[in-house]
């Protein structure tokens, strides 16, 4: 069974893909109130769910007429998009966040499934045995590593 967060992002999505643009403007009180749970919860969702490494920028405002303004992000191309992750992974990488990378890529058609669970699984923290901050750093070296690869076979 999902959970309302999950519901709550596929709603959200849903949403975007409908819409003519790569950009929505929700209220966060009328989905609360459509899901029958706090604010809190739509700000927890968003801000788990919608990152920039899953490909959205996410702007609001809050108050009376506050709003959610939800931004797909589509690279012009894929070797644009390639070039922006590289740009992310020049920091640490926690292991969410290299997961959502890797999700991305196989969203926008560069990784299949099946390299998808490779690369998680090579960045998990079971394999990379080190200590933080080091075992970030080794995530985003190997990610790098990765998408150099990637971009030598596209």
């Amino acid at each position: 069974m999902r959970n309302i967060s999950d519901v709550i992002e596929a709603y959200l999505k849903k949403i975007i893909q409908s819409s003519n643009s790569d950009v929505v403007e929700l209220k966060r009180s009328e989905i609360a109130d459509r899901f029958e749970c706090v604010p809190s919860q739509i700000n927890y969702v968003i801000k788990t769910r919608f990152t920039l490494e899953k490909g959205y920028l996410v702007e609001s405002k809050r108050g009376g007429g506050g709003y959610i303004r939800i931004i797909r992000l589509k690279p012009k191309s894929k070797q644009e998009l390639i070039d922006e992750m590289g740009v992310v992974s020049n920091q640490p990488l926690s292991q969410q966040s290299s997961f959502d990378l890797v999700e991305r890529l196989k969203e926008e058609n560069l990784i299949t499934e099946r390299e998808a669970r490779l690369m998680r699984r090579i960045m998990h923290r079971d394999i990379l045995m080190v200590p933080l901050p080091e075992r970030d750093q080794i995530r985003s070296k190997i990610f790098k590593e990765l998408l150099t690869t990637i971009k030598m076979h596209d």
